[in-house]
């Protein structure tokens, strides 16, 4: 292939994986782009873990700590884990054997905002930044690097470290210049000022990073796509999930509580939250705007068919579809699309000021409005907060969607209380679930409460939740947010022994703990 090493004397470091490999060294801190499969470096990773695995092989350590914008894909996170190199894993991840190593305690994982982790990096929290390992698109004969398929933290990695690697990856289009917005302002406390984005479409920024080239050691060419993971079709529950939501969108423009063309808007990764997106394409709204994280299909096709007229995002997260549909039109879609660092993206000052419209997926909520997005009953992580927290915390309006089961109808996604919090009552203001959706804006615990199991709540546990509620108001030790805390966390514990949150018949409305921890010498009775 063609070299996209513009610069003469950056040429001359131009090397193989492997040569680039040999340049980390065990113990180093690695700032790696990427950001859900989008941007990641595809090869030296590969070439690291190989180097690992050898050194392993001789009895010798070799493990590093992997920084990240957020997931990444085989070839980055699996590859190390499976070669057992990463010491410490932060600041998301979604690889199936990461998953497993840190659940088992064998990896060191620091789950934390997105918006957080530059400011972290630079007030020095994490550690020295020793390599950035950074994919991009082409290096400008200037010396300026043109951002790839996603930004997340790579300008605070290439800023930060001492020194820099880059894969320059034929495969990211150079039509993709012009659609990054890299904001060079920011600063810590005190000498701290505004970031002046008052619309999503306004651009504060570069379209490049800079680095100066004697930071850079080594150059890799590659030619390899991003990780592309299809989404599923839409399923009836995701289409009602949708529907809930946009029925609600409107009665808030018709009670004047929003304006005509709404706010921007912001949705989650997964695909819930492309569902909802599908759900806006059917929707009479036009020319609408998007302050979000990631891009999905459904981002596509509503610039595409005009209902968004710009979106602001750090990284894609397309379908092989997708991705074939972006880079035919990618001429329409670069006008409509910004691309910034996750610092900024996820900013929490910015997403104040815009008044976003936030809708995040989770694992559990509880009758409260707690929201788990992480942990897997209480102690086994699943991904991470991510940027969740950062809009819920600060949005205009903070939605959560979720099915109201899970595991085939064995798992109740709304339970009597969550087993780890991620968001508290205090950021959720409007839950859905196919069942309907409970606004949870101006209510005190108790009528949350009610709310959630009545609009939420699956048919076959809304008895079992309803009785709980009940049972609590009149044996609580207080009555602002009534538990029972010996049985709390009981429809957990029954699923950990049995598979099930059901109770021991279909209609049961006893809980797991009045049903097998009775007073000694009461009689066992099915209500």
């Amino acid at each position: 292939m063609s070299s996209r090493v513009a610069n003469p004397a950056l040429r001359s470091k131009i090397m193989t994986a492997e040569d680039a490999a040999a340049l980390i060294n065990h113990g180093d801190n690695v700032g790696m782009s990427g950001f859900t499969g989008a941007g990641y470096p595809k090869a030296v990773p590969k070439a690291l873990a190989d180097r690992m695995t050898a050194a392993h092989q001789r009895g010798d350590d070799f493990r590093v700590g992997v920084w990240t914008g957020a997931s990444t894909a085989p070839e980055l996170d699996g590859a190390l884990a499976e070669a057992d190199g990463v010491e410490l894993r932060l600041p998301y991840q979604s690889d199936p054997i990461s998953r497993a190593k840190i659940n088992a305690g064998t990896m060191e994982y620091i789950d934390v905002h997105l918006s957080h982790v530059a400011q972290m990096t630079w007030e020095g929290f994490l550690g020295r930044l020793d390599v950035a390992l950074v994919e991009v698109a082409a290096v400008n004969e200037d010396g300026t690097l043109l951002p790839s398929a996603s930004v997340g933290n790579n300008k605070t990695w290439i800023d930060q470290a001492d020194k820099v690697i880059l894969e320059v990856n034929a495969w990211q289009r150079l039509e993709l210049e012009g659609m990054h917005d890299i904001y060079y302002g920011t600063a810590l406390p005190p000498h701290r000022k505004p970031v002046m984005i008052t619309d999503a479409a306004d651009r504060i920024g570069d379209p490049f990073f800079r680095c100066p080239p004697d930071k850079i050691i080594g150059i890799v060419e590659t030619d390899a796509p991003d990780r592309n993971t299809a989404f599923k079709a839409l399923d009836d529950d995701s289409k009602a999930i949708a529907g809930h939501l946009m029925d609600f969108l409107q009665s808030e423009v018709r009670a004047g509580r929003m304006p005509e063309k709404l706010l921007p808007l912001q949705s989650g990764v997964g695909n819930i939250a492309n569902a909802v997106l599908a759900g806006l394409s059917e929707s009479p709204w036009k020319g609408l705007q998007a302050y979000t994280e990631v891009l999905q299909d459904g981002m596509l096709d509503l610039i595409e068919n005009g209902t968004i007229e710009v979106a602001s995002a750090t990284a894609f997260s397309l379908s092989p579809e997708g991705v074939q549909r972006f880079n035919d039109d990618i001429d329409f879609f670069s006008k409509r699309i910004i691309m910034r660092p996750q610092e900024i993206s996820n900013h929490p000052e910015v997403i104040r000021r815009l008044g976003v419209i936030a809708s995040n997926g989770l694992i559990e909520a509880d009758i409260y409005g707690n929201v788990n997005s992480t942990h897997i009953m209480g102690s086994r992580i699943q991904n991470g907060i991510g940027g969740s927290g950062d809009f819920a915390r600060n949005a205009f309006l903070s939605t959560f969607v979720t099915p109201s089961t899970a595991k085939g109808g064995a798992l109740s996604c709304i339970v009597p209380m969550v087993t780890h919090v991620d968001h508290t009552e205090h950021d959720v203001q409007v839950l859905i679930t196919e069942q309907g959706l409970a606004d949870l804006r101006g209510c005190s615990p108790r009528r949350r409460a009610q709310r959630i199991i009545d609009h939420c709540a699956h048919p076959d546990f809304r008895p079992m939740l309803q009785d709980y509620f009940d049972r609590a108001q009149r044996g609580a030790w207080g009555m602002q947010t009534p538990h029972l805390l010996g049985e709390a966390f009981s429809w957990h514990e029954r699923f950990m022994q049995t598979g099930t949150m059901r109770g021991s018949s279909r209609n049961s409305l006893t809980c797991f703990h009045v049903a097998t921890h009775r007073p000694s010498g009461t009689r066992r009775e099915n209500r």
